[in-house]
């Protein structure tokens, strides 16, 4: 092959450098690009909320309040199309959406409160009478942060690890409607607040009803037990607290009815619990069976009887949360209870865990010129630790960060604490709990 003259080695030279332009300005088109995509979703995101304070007539919807609803409305709300109110928004433990735990038990420790707007009620608290006979309560809200406002059909669940499935057999935030579902445990209610444990809502998060949680209609075991002793619902009723059972009641009028003769034919366990007469008669068979067979001593039989030793266990008693049920009353996908991602195990580095110690829990009193930095939900850094790991152990990173982003250093945070830390084959370390708005850089990896 003869060598390239001069002149033709120029022009490759000069080909090459405008093509490496090119490629620079092609990158900058793209950055623009997207730059101009993202500036136009924000817009649009001003303008829808702009649009929904008014009213069609152009009247702001604080100042302006028809006396009566009119025709449109109604038939609006015939169609299932309605104007949303806030009722009040969270203020929470969790100030971003990275590191907010996906599901309310995943992290216990995590609190929050939420208080009333007077704009919906003029007195608040009156609204709010009677809950405090609750220990969980059912919170509706709007996914605020979603970012966008599409949705798919299909999406991919972080604890499915990239697999897609329906987006109604999920629980993910990007749906038609942006209604969000949350049990969250009723800690206390003070005038117009409610206080909040195991919660999952990051801090704004616009609330729009409040429901109790009642197991007798909310939890299919509680609804199977009711199918098989009615009498549970008119006891429950009369409770102070309708999400415990008290099956020991039930007992004592089960014997008070059954006269002196049917007495013998009851079959009453400890713990609450109570055989029908046709388990009886079925333990009573294999009793006789027993004996018949049994070369022991009589003496050894009488201790032995089935009627006064079944060893049954009784079942578990009625909890103050939703319960998943056996395989005879509720099913789930098996992905809930097995998914595909692991549980992380969490540890503290020497350095974090003396930095978390510093922390001055929520409900005690320091000097004002104390240096310390104080908690504002959390009531003690062993809260606080326990909070940590519930977040990580659940790996709180999306499917696209899990696999395909090499930076494995992870920030989130938790009441006034800014955690740092890193993700492992199968744990997490955290390296740093500051102060929000500490100025310190984050150390590097050994």
């Amino acid at each position: 092959m003869s060598p390239l003259c001069e002149h033709c080695g120029e022009n490759i030279t000069k080909i090459s450098q405008q093509i490496s332009v090119m490629r620079k300005e092609i990158k900058n088109l793209r950055q623009t690009l997207d730059s101009a995509a993202r500036a136009h979703r924000k817009h649009l995101l001003s303008i829808q909320t702009a649009v929904s304070t008014m009213d069609f007539t152009g009247y702001d919807k604080k100042d302006y309040r028809p006396s009566s609803p009119s025709l449109s409305a109604q038939d609006a709300l015939q169609q299932g199309k309605i104007q949303t109110v806030p009722i009040g928004y969270i203020s929470s433990c969790f100030s971003l959406k990275n590191g907010t735990p996906r599901q309310p038990t995943i992290c216990g420790p995590s609190r929050a409160r939420l208080q009333v707007q007077q704009s919906v009620f003029n007195n608040p608290e009156h609204a709010l009478v009677g809950l405090e006979q609750y220990s969980h309560v059912w919170i509706i809200f709007l996914f605020h942060k979603n970012g966008h406002l599409s949705h798919k059909a299909k999406v991919k669940p972080p604890r499915l690890n990239g697999q897609r499935v329906g987006v109604y057999s999920t629980r993910s935030p990007h749906r038609p409607n942006s209604l969000g579902l949350t049990l969250a445990k009723l800690d206390k209610i003070q005038g117009d607040t409610l206080h909040l444990s195991d919660i999952d809502m990051i801090a704004g998060t616009p609330v729009l009803d409040i429901k109790p949680y009642i197991p007798e209609y909310d939890s299919p075991r509680a609804r199977t037990a009711l199918d098989s002793n009615p009498r549970l619902l008119d006891m429950s009723e009369n409770e102070t607290d309708l999400l415990n059972f008290d099956l020991d009641q039930d007992a004592q009028r089960e014997e008070k009815r059954a006269g002196d003769d049917d007495k013998d034919e009851i079959c009453r366990q400890p713990a609450q619990f109570i055989l029908p007469k046709e388990a009886v008669s079925l333990l009573r068979e294999v009793e006789s069976f027993i004996n018949k067979d049994d070369p022991s001593p009589p003496e050894c039989k009488s201790k032995a009887r089935v009627s006064d030793c079944v060893r049954a266990e009784p079942p578990a008693p009625i909890v103050d949360r939703p319960w998943n049920g056996g395989e005879s009353s509720t099913t789930v996908a098996d992905w809930i209870r097995e998914p595909p991602v692991s549980r992380l195990d969490v540890r503290f580095t020497p350095h974090a865990q003396e930095q978390l110690e510093e922390f001055v829990p929520a409900h005690l009193s320091e000097p004002s010129d104390c240096s310390r930095p104080r908690f504002k939900f959390l009531r003690s850094p062993e809260e606080a630790a326990a909070a940590i790991r519930g977040v990580l152990s659940a790996d709180p990173r999306s499917v696209y960060r899990r696999t395909r982003c090499r930076d494995r250093l992870f920030f989130f945070t938790l009441d006034t604490a800014d955690v740092t830390c890193w993700f492992g084959q199968g744990f997490a370390e955290v390296l740093q709990v500051r102060p929000v708005g500490s100025q310190q850089a984050a150390e590097p990896l050994e």
